[in-house]
């Protein structure tokens, strides 16, 4: 078994289908049959009594009547030939027939048909949640990227009419706004993170089944899966599966502190591992989405490597951090501000710059044009160098 985290069609499932359920439906049933019932099991051991006194686990009804109604399915009709955009789809004939007329029941008959003409539009399901109460949705670039048609179904129902108002690639995140209609009932951003070990609650759509909750913990923070320039997901294991990108996790407040995005997975479905994009990066994005359409990101015009122990070392460095300029654009910002090959860039405007990928991320943070201060290594001595933040060229 491979662990690798970098994604690809095997290993790092994306959402936005209805594909994959049949994996899903044939690993839990083997499971049952397999170890779920022995009783005498390892596992099933006796609780621990503490004091007398029987520990209990964190109840979310409370918290889940707060946001659900806030969480809605989304619906996308695809632009093309009706070829599906993941090429990785489960048949749901490899089910026992039970609960392959489960399935059948929630994605249709044409599933259980494959001998059927292909549709002229594929369809295509995520999750998506409300911000505001006019009618802002934030879900997966991934999920609309080829939309045609957008349409969201409430958690009591209602189909409502979308459009996208912009999205991200970069960080897989898009904003829609319902055509018609106010006073819809929306969640908040969470201020700062969470701590490793809280616990967290995922709302979505799993292969259409809509208004699903799953409960975990945060399992890591920073994760960098190899999807975009500025990763820094959240891991949870909350149970998320395809057609949950987009969808929010919750903290215990009733904040959203990501939005799920990927899993890592062999099979594609879960196995305990999801990641989401934090709310700090979702509340810029959102912002610069709902403004302009699009994301205008800082630029500094040069390419970096880490700082490894040897070059530390030979620079003179007394820890491993930073990011050494390999090489400096010729009239980038950086170029024309001084900064060049050999510079080991240790922060901006005061912050320490961890490493290379840190430093890509404090820089997109500046809007272009406005200005910066780089704290550089050079000759066995820090020197403050102020530029002009240029634009990120487009995707």
């Amino acid at each position: 078994m491979t662990t690798n985290t970098t994604p690809s069609r095997s290993i790092l499932k994306r959402g936005a289908l209805l594909a994959g359920a049949a994996t899903l439906g044939i690993g839990l049933a083997a499971g049952l049959a397999d170890g779920a019932l022995k009783f005498d099991h390892p596992a099933f051991a006796q609780p621990i009594q503490l004091s007398g006194v029987q520990p209990q686990l964190p109840s979310f009804a409370d918290m889940v009547e707060k946001v659900k109604p806030a969480v809605v399915s989304v619906r996308v009709k695809l632009k093309g030939d009706g070829e599906s955009a993941d090429d990785d789809q489960g048949s749901l004939d490899d089910l026992p027939p039970g609960l392959r007329r489960f399935f059948e029941q929630q994605q249709g008959p044409r599933a259980a048909r494959p001998d059927r003409p292909k549709a002229q539009q594929a369809m295509a399901q995520g999750s998506g949640f409300f911000i505001s109460q006019d009618g802002y949705v934030v879900t997966n670039n991934h999920v609309v990227e080829k939309a045609s048609t957008v349409q969201l179904v409430t958690d009591d129902g209602k189909t409502l009419d979308a459009k996208v108002i912009g999205t991200d690639p970069r960080t897989d995140l898009a904003l829609l706004k319902v055509k018609d209609g106010s006073n819809f009932p929306f969640v908040q951003l969470a201020p700062g993170k969470p701590r490793i070990g809280d616990w967290v609650l995922a709302v979505g759509n799993p292969f259409g089944l809509g208004g699903t909750v799953t409960a975990g913990i945060v399992s890591a923070q920073g994760r960098d899966i190899g999807s975009g320039p500025y990763d820094d997901f959240l891991q949870i294991d909350a149970a998320v599966n395809r057609g949950n990108s987009g969808g929010p996790t919750f903290n215990q407040k009733g904040e959203v502190v990501g939005v799920n995005t990927a899993i890592f997975s062999p099979s594609g479905g879960n196995v305990g591992i999801a990641f989401a994009v934090p709310a700090s990066t979702v509340e810029q994005v959102v912002a610069a989405l709902k403004k302009d359409g699009k994301v205008s990101r800082g630029f500094i015009g040069v390419q970096i490597q880490p700082v490894t122990g040897e070059i530390a070392t030979a620079v003179g460095l007394k820890e491993e951090h930073g990011a050494l300029v390999a090489a400096a654009e010729k009239d980038g910002p950086a170029a024309k501000a001084g900064i060049r090959r050999g510079d080991t860039i240790l922060a901006v405007d005061g912050e320490s710059v961890k490493d290379a990928k840190d430093l890509s991320r404090k820089i997109a943070k500046y809007a272009p044009g406005s200005k910066a201060k780089i704290t550089v290594w050079r000759d066995g001595k820090e020197r403050d160098i102020t530029f002009e933040v240029g634009k990120q060229p487009s995707a």
